[in-house]
């Protein structure tokens, strides 16, 4: 199939104009990031996890959901998060929400993919994520 040279300057046109009503979205979602985790310190999380696991991966959970990041930082936040005694449970929780839901990135989402979608795929990652972390907290018994 050949694209006329017309076709290709009218879709590189609507790419660009969309690109530039996601870009002021795209980077405040970046903003918001990086300020709230240069403002809350990993040493105030420690404070949060009291022992119950259901509790504590509620809060986990929660907590990773606003504060959402890559796949690499959670396992280096996520192993000091440990290393500090906290259980791997929340942890799991946390890891989990951080890299599947963005509270932060739900404007941006919505935008892209519809209020409807992005709400449902954030709340089921969420629950999910709880779930999940039970789930290890049962497969870390029978080991």
């Amino acid at each position: 199939m050949k694209l006329k040279k017309n076709e290709l300057q009218t879709a590189g046109f609507k790419t660009i104009a969309g690109f530039k009503k996601f870009l002021p979205v795209l980077l405040g979602m970046v903003m918001l990031i990086s300020l709230f985790l240069k403002a809350v310190p990993e040493k105030y999380y420690l404070n949060l996890f009291k022992g119950n696991f259901i509790f504590d991966s509620f809060i986990g959970a929660f907590i990773g959901s606003i504060a959402a990041g890559n796949p690499l930082t959670s396992y280096i936040i996520g192993g000091e998060l440990i290393n500090q005694g906290i259980n791997i449970i929340p942890v799991t929780a946390f890891i989990i929400t951080w890299v599947t839901v963005g509270t932060i990135q739900l404007p941006a989402e919505i935008m892209m993919l519809g209020k409807r979608f992005a709400v449902i795929r954030n709340l089921a990652s969420f629950v999910l994520a709880i779930v999940i972390a039970g789930l290890m907290a049962l497969t870390l018994k029978f080991l």
